[in-house]
Order: C-alpha cells, then sequence, then structure tokens
C-alpha cells in the first residue's frame, strides 16, 4: 500500500455541503480538462446547476477521497436496475483521480467503498464505461475486479453507444 493510499479517507459525498461541493466541480472540471474526459471545461450550466441536479436526481450518489483536507478522488453512481438478476445495480458514471494521486491506490479505495455501499442496498453488481484507448484506467479497473462484459464469450464483448437527442 501506498503512503498517500494509508492516508485516503473515502467518505459519501453530501452534494449540499458548501466544501464538498467545490471539491466535487473542481474534480469534474479537472476531469472534463483531461483528453480521456473530453478535452473542455465543464460548461459554466454543468457548473451552476450540476450539485444541484445531482441532489434532486433519485438514485444518485457520490463518494469523495480526500488526503486531509485535499481532495484525490470522485466517483459519481447511478443506481440502476438488472432485469437478468431482478435486483438493483450501481452504475458508475465517472471516476476522477487528481493527476497528481494516480498510481497510489485513491481509484481502488473508492471502488471498494462504492462496492459495500451497493452491497449495503442489495445491488447485484457495479458496471462502469472506459475509453477503449484508456489503459491505465482499465488496469485501475481490473485490479478492483472489474472486467469486460459478456454474457458469452464466443458473442463477444459489450460495446456501449450512445444516441443524443
Amino acid at each position: 500500500m501506498s503512503e498517500v493510499a494509508a492516508r485516503v479517507q473515502v467518505v459519501m459525498a453530501d452534494y449540499r455541503d458548501s466544501r464538498q461541493g467545490e471539491d466535487i466541480l473542481a474534480l469534474m472540471d479537472e476531469y472534463a480538462r483531461d483528453p480521456f474526459g473530453g478535452g473542455e471545461p465543464m460548461s459554466d450550466f454543468c457548473r451552476e446547476h450540476l450539485l444541484e441536479r445531482l441532489a434532486e436526481f433519485p438514485g444518485a450518489f457520490s463518494v469523495l477521497a480526500y488526503d486531509g483536507d485535499r481532495a484525490l478522488g470522485l466517483v459519481n453512481c447511478f443506481m440502476g436496475f438488472s432485469t437478468f438478476a431482478c435486483r438493483p445495480l450501481v452504475n458508475i458514471h465517472d471516476v476522477v483521480v487528481s493527476a497528481a494521486a494516480r498510481g497510489a491506490g485513491v481509484c481502488t479505495a473508492m471502488l471498494d467503498f462504492v462496492a459495500r455501499e451497493a452491497k449495503s442496498r442489495g445491488c447485484c453488481k457495479l458496471t462502469l464505461e472506459v475509453l477503449e484507448k484508456n489503459l491505465p484506467a482499465q488496469t485501475a479497473y481490473r485490479r478492483s475486479g472489474f472486467k469486460p462484459y459478456a454474457l458469452d464469450e464466443e458473442l463477444g464483448t459489450a460495446q456501449f453507444w450512445q444516441r443524443y437527442i
């Protein structure tokens, strides 16, 4: 375990707490500016409305990782449902580890926290998406027990598609 990982404290975020809100917005902006997050700063609209909308959205929750007072990471999650298992699931929508803290076990600590929370909510699994060429993230996710989704290996793995409306 790294020196940083030993000091990391992961907490359930409170969207209405001003300090945690500032940390969520700063980490989301850092993620948005990264090439794997789109390479653009977070929009003014998102900066102004994200926290209130997350607080109001059913099934949304986030976790923050801290080293003392310094925010190192963020995971945004949304409750979903597995029709095949007939149980709830947690979809991990954003995973952010500040550039200065990458490789120190912060991601693992946050994903382990989310897994415990999901288990306490009766969930059957965690899901997430990752870009094909984001190899550092894939390595971190595999370390935490994730693998590409496949019902039958002969049919291949699932792909994440989108359609803007």
